[in-house]
């Protein structure tokens, strides 16, 4: 046979092999006909929609460190009465739709009465919500000596805080006194750079003028670390505009603490702790009690450390799981649903307070605002003023709205 034709024959039997194979394949097959028809004549439901990953919390972390020497008195004063107007700043922050968890610390430098083994330099309050015991210690705080060494209370801030260390959270210290920033056995120039380098912002507020606080190096250790330089008066009265509506929201600032409910070892004393930090803010003057009663109604005042309401809602506990004992003595011979309906009760009051002090402000910041359209000349920059202008500023680079 002509060899051509054999391997075109050859070629055709392969191809009519193949065929015969694939056919068969294909019949030979019930068991997948039969789900396909299973699945036509009951066709799977749509697959639910994956649910959106939760939107993370922010953080604004400050850390205030003020020089307690003998000079610094009036900056001290400022620092208490002045407190509630910063945390204000963040009452209706976000990011992203997110309000961000506000955390605030204090130490103190320049004091005689802490060892020179320390640089002079206590940490008063680490990074905390609870901004009562913040206040706490900022009337505790007396003046004594000394030796302000800048560069070692900045370092050990940096080193010795819980800061966090995600990128769109805003930290910042602030660092006021009066005394030459090259002071001490740490150089500034390394302690604002490594402040920096975890994303750290340093202002610092020279309380005196411009050209002795650019003299004194305090202009030049914000710009090592990104931050700002800012003058005050420490001895100059804080500007306050009363207005008509200062007694009422007073008056609801103490009616919202009777809607606390304290449980657990620290209940007791922190309910007291709110108390006192009241009668502070009171007696301080110059609108710290009006300041602080809006602190109370915004989303900074937390205290699920200790309030039933708080760590319910914040759901840092079930109530299933409070101890009796941990409970106020008079709220102990109740049932689970009677305790429930009782912290319904208070919750509602709180939301109510709350809304009538933010009206109640509203009012207020635009009896405040004519006020202010009057004064040519608003006096000598505070650390409030100062304060407030750069959180805003600095925490709107890390999209943090603020009002």
């Amino acid at each position: 046979m002509n060899p051509i034709v054999k391997t075109a024959l050859s070629a055709a039997a392969v191809a009519l092999f193949a065929g015969n194979f694939l056919v068969t394949t294909v019949q030979a097959c019930p068991a997948c006909e039969r789900r396909n028809a299973l699945v036509n004549e009951n066709p799977q439901p749509d697959q639910p929609a994956k649910p959106e990953a939760a939107k993370r919390t922010p953080k604004v972390q400050i850390a205030i460190l003020l020089d307690t020497s003998g000079s610094m008195d009036g900056l001290i004063d400022q620092a208490r009465t002045q407190l509630w107007k910063v945390v204000n700043t963040f009452a209706k922050a976000t990011q992203d739709g997110v309000a961000p968890i506000l955390e605030v610390a204090l130490y103190e430098y320049g004091n005689d009465s802490i060892p020179a083994s320390e640089g002079h330099v206590r940490q008063v309050v680490p990074l905390t919500t609870d901004l009562d015991k913040v206040s706490e210690h900022l009337f505790k705080l007396t003046t004594n000596g000394g030796e302000e060494y800048c560069g070692v209370v900045i370092q050990k801030a940096t080193a010795g805080l819980l800061w966090s260390d995600h990128r769109d959270d805003y930290r910042a210290i602030f660092i006021a006194g009066n005394e030459p920033f090259t002071q001490g056995g740490v150089n500034y120039v390394d302690a604002c750079k490594a402040a920096i380098a975890r994303g750290i912002i340093v202002n610092t507020i020279h309380c005196g003028s411009e050209n002795d606080g650019e003299a004194g190096k305090w202009k030049h250790g914000a710009q090592l670390a990104d931050g700002t330089f800012m003058c005050i008066n420490s001895n100059a009265p804080v500007v306050h505009i009363a207005s008509p509506y200062d007694a009422e929201i007073v008056k609801l600032s103490q009616d919202i603490n009777k809607t606390y409910i304290p449980y657990g070892k620290d209940g007791a004393e922190a309910a007291k702790r709110q108390e006192a930090q009241d009668s502070n803010a009171d007696s301080a003057g110059q609108g710290a009690n009006v300041s602080r009663a809006n602190a109370k109604a915004s989303q900074n005042y937390r205290n699920d450390s200790w309030d039933m309401v708080d760590a319910i809602d914040l759901e840092k506990v079930k109530l299933e799981d409070i101890k009796k004992e941990d409970l106020p003595e008079e709220l102990r011979k109740l049932t689970l649903e009677e305790l429930k309906k009782h912290i319904e009760t208070k919750r509602n009051e709180r939301n109510e307070i709350k809304k009538k002090l933010e009206e109640l402000n509203k009012k207020r910041d635009a009896h405040v605002a004519e006020e202010r359209k009057k004064m040519a000349d608003k006096g000598d920059n505070t650390l409030d003023e100062a304060m407030v202008k750069t959180v805003k500023e600095q925490a709107g680079k890390k999209n943090i709205k603020t009002e």
